[in-house]
């Protein structure tokens, strides 16, 4: 079977540009396990003379997908599919999202789903009253059934009807609810985990991790999430893609 037959061919009568067809028609692959994790791509020149495109086109449809985290170059050697997952900073997106559109299947378990108080931390960060309530939502998040990642969210009460209202993605419940943050800050750093977290994430005490602290806003400028994921050190890495001025 060819590639093309694998991934699809591209249609030349469709208004959407064939660099966007392409990407869409592997990130489709990729999301079906068509393609899986470190399976190698054609060399650009021959995928363009089999699809019938130009060389150019491949690049950028190519590029996008290495830009997101779903293909990786790797000199002399050509472009696969990833392997280890690769988060980009350029997208606001879920845990659930990343997964899935990497063909993988996420879930968790949950440590606690909680209502109560900000603390004073809290309150300083997400801007909300001494005593506001919140929900606390405490997990360990999966991928194909590995333990990936551990994750410490709170959302002020207004966001949600209760902390149940969270079943497995939670910027699909504020979604639903029309809360789910339009922009984000982020601070990330390497971390070694402790005894307890290592527990949890079925590797060594001390292991190095990497820590994101988010911060989520509303359009209107509220916050509406304080996430804090410590990442394994030996699944992830993190992508940023960077411009001149």
């Amino acid at each position: 079977m060819s590639f093309s037959d694998r991934i699809g061919r591209l249609d030349t009568d469709e208004h959407a540009p064939l660099y966007r067809q392409l990407q869409r028609a592997l990130r489709v692959a990729i999301q079906n396990r068509v393609l899986g994790p470190d399976d190698a791509l054609p060399a650009e020149r021959e995928l363009a003379e089999e699809l019938g495109v130009s060389r150019i086109t491949v690049r950028k449809a190519l590029d996008g997908l290495v830009a997101e985290g779903l293909l990786t170059r790797r000199q002399g050697a050509g472009t696969f599919v990833a392997a280890r997952v690769e988060k980009s900073f350029s997208k606001l997106s879920s845990f659930t999202e990343d997964m899935i559109s990497r063909g993988r299947t996420p879930h968790s378990t949950w440590l606690s789903k909680a209502e109560g108080q900000v603390t004073p931390e809290e309150s300083l960060t997400l801007g909300l009253s001494p005593g506001a309530p919140v929900y606390r939502f405490n997990r360990i998040r999966y991928a194909d059934g590995a333990p990936m990642a551990l994750e410490y969210s709170t959302v002020p009460a207004f966001a949600m009807p209760s902390a149940d209202f969270v079943e497995t993605s939670l910027y699909e419940a504020l979604e639903k609810t029309g809360h789910r943050p339009a922009r984000a800050l982020q601070r990330l750093r390497a971390v070694l985990f402790t005894p307890e977290q290592a527990e949890l994430l079925t590797i060594a005490a001390r292991d190095p991790g990497l820590l994101i602290e988010r911060r989520g806003f509303l359009k209107d400028g509220r916050a509406v999430e304080v996430t804090q994921s410590y990442y394994r050190g030996d699944a992830y890495d993190f992508v940023a893609e960077l411009n001149a001025l």
